[in-house]
């Protein structure tokens, strides 16, 4: 039995090409946040945490949440943060289970210029689409409802 596909080539597929631009991608954010000694999932929690922490300090929940992580994943890579300072998981006053997250001021320092070198690398990367750039996010929007 031969497979068949749909595709003249996988240059045509959708699938396969957003599986090259997310590794394209990866390659672009990995070489941003090296010299910040930061993994892609490091930034985002912590980018995340700080974000919804404008207010008050967003549960551990609220965090994994927001940013599309597993929980379990998320708790662990919120503990290598907090040892390394750069949060706090402080429990939740109302419920011992419960850790609220708190961005440190040496986490403002690492995350200040992470999020800088991030932009601007994500800024580069999507230079090419040029005015498609609004349609393209919105069709991100719709794929990852």
């Amino acid at each position: 039995m031969t497979p068949r596909t749909r595709w003249a080539g996988p240059e045509q597929s959708p699938g396969f090409l957003m599986w090259q631009v997310t590794l394209a991608w990866q390659r672009a954010m990995r070489a941003a946040l090296a010299p910040h000694d930061l993994t892609h999932v490091q930034f985002v929690l912590l980018a995340t945490a700080w974000w919804l922490g404008r207010t008050e300090p967003p549960t551990q929940q609220a965090v994994a949440t927001q940013a599309g992580t597993d929980t379990m994943m998320t708790s662990q890579v919120l503990r290598k943060l907090a040892d390394r300072g750069l949060i706090t998981r402080e429990e939740d006053p109302a419920d011992a289970r419960v850790r609220r997250i708190r961005v440190t001021d040496p986490g403002l320092k690492v995350l200040t210029p992470a999020l800088a070198d991030v932009e601007r690398a994500d800024e580069e990367f999507f230079a090419r689409l040029g005015e498609r750039s609004t349609a393209f996010v919105d069709g991100l929007g719709l794929l990852a409802e």
